[in-house]
């Protein structure tokens, strides 16, 4: 298989696998709320959350990122050059951290179908951005590799960091409102 297909897939399902990301939060933040809702409504929307969530998870999501995780992997099997660049090392922290998020998000999902509801919609919400902060930090590193000046990247990371907690803020405002 060439390094350009073995890219594109890896692309792919990176892209598939933060899909899933994205949306499993949305779901939670939606069987969240449902708790709110009276007892006949809650039970509809719970038992449909809980198979929606489980679905998501085990036939896009985590699969998405274990192939990620395999066609990444395959392409440093290919340049292994690219673990001698700096770029690359921050870029594979950013793939740790994002892996620790799907688990955490893993054991979110467990919560939920159990009936425990550690997290506010509001947490959620917050959590939800993370996933977001790393694409935006993989992206910029992938696309601009070592030209990228470290701290106007830094600086930029944050900003994304604070405009979308602020945007957040402003969401809840408005839905209270």
């Amino acid at each position: 298989m060439s390094f350009a297909v073995i890219k594109s897939l890896h692309i792919i399902f990176m892209v598939s696998w933060f899909a899933g990301l994205f949306y499993i939060v949305r779901l939670f933040i939606y069987h969240t709320e449902a708790q709110q809702r009276e007892d006949a409504a809650r039970q509809v929307l719970t038992e449909q959350f809980i198979i929606m969530e489980k679905k998501l998870w085990w036939i896009i999501t985590t699969p998405a990122m274990v192939l990620t995780l395999l066609f990444g992997i395959w392409m440093l099997l290919e340049v292994p050059a690219y673990l001698q660049m700096t770029w690359m090392h921050v870029k594979l922290t950013f793939v740790v951290l994002l892996l620790v998020y799907h688990f955490i998000s893993q054991k979110i999902l467990f919560d939920l179908k159990n009936n425990k509801f550690n997290w506010s919609s509001t947490g959620l919400r917050i959590w939800n951005e993370g996933a977001t902060l790393v694409l935006v930090a993989v992206v910029f590193l992938v696309v601009m590799q070592d030209s990228l000046n470290w701290i106007k990247g830094t600086i930029g990371f944050f900003a994304v960091a604070i405009g979308l907690m602020i945007g957040i803020k402003m969401y809840k405002r408005l839905r209270k409102g």
